[in-house]
């Protein structure tokens, strides 16, 4: 392996490879585990040269996927931070939490089928998602928009119930209930008169 650093892709490079793990989370959350490769690469609009270039095998292409929804995830809570007040880019990086849960869960057998064949897919999924959650979480708490006695591994475990009872997207309107009775209960606890 180089010690040279890794070369940027080139802008149109890099749309591509962004086209081809979008339409890889579709088709696999979509058609499961024997989506044909080609089809990935029509669906995001490039040759099959370029969707092999860039994932040699159907397991790299698997794992880039989830790692892609990954990053999206955590890297949306900087900037939800810096548009909302800290309540609100929380409350809106629950909905992406579950849109993720909902892609994680469509592409169940194509990860399962990465770990049996050696890969770890989630590999620093659970701390990176732990970090962007604590970051929102102490904004809030900071700005006096929520608690500050509640946990961030609490939420996170909260967020993961929610997404095992209702991941499927049919279940969407369930899981936006139980993200806003969870929310609602972040909310600092007025003092009781003595």
């Amino acid at each position: 392996m180089s010690d040279a650093p890794k070369r940027s892709l080139r802008a149109d490079a890099q749309r591509n490879r962004d086209k081809i793990l979008a339409a890889a989370v579709r088709m696999f959350s979509e058609e499961g585990l024997d989506t044909h490769l080609e089809r990935i690469a029509k669906e995001a609009g490039v040759g099959s040269g370029t969707l092999y270039r860039n994932f040699p095998t159907r397991e790299a292409l698997i794992e880039a996927a989830y790692r892609n929804e990954v990053a999206r995830l955590c890297d949306a809570a900087p900037g939800l931070l810096a548009e909302l007040p800290p309540a609100e880019a929380l409350r809106a990086w629950t909905r992406r939490f579950v849109d993720y849960a909902t892609a994680k869960f469509g592409m169940a057998d194509a990860l399962r089928a990465v770990v049996a064949s050696g890969g770890n897919p989630y590999a620093d999924s659970r701390e990176l998602i732990q970090a962007a959650l604590t970051a929102l979480m102490d904004a809030g708490a900071a700005a006096g928009e929520i608690r500050s006695d509640i946990r961030p591994t609490d939420m996170f475990a909260a967020l993961a119930g929610i997404a095992l009872t209702s991941a499927r997207p049919e279940q969407r309107e369930q899981a936006e209930r139980l993200l806003d009775l969870l929310l609602d209960g972040l909310r600092p606890v007025a003092p009781r008169p003595t």
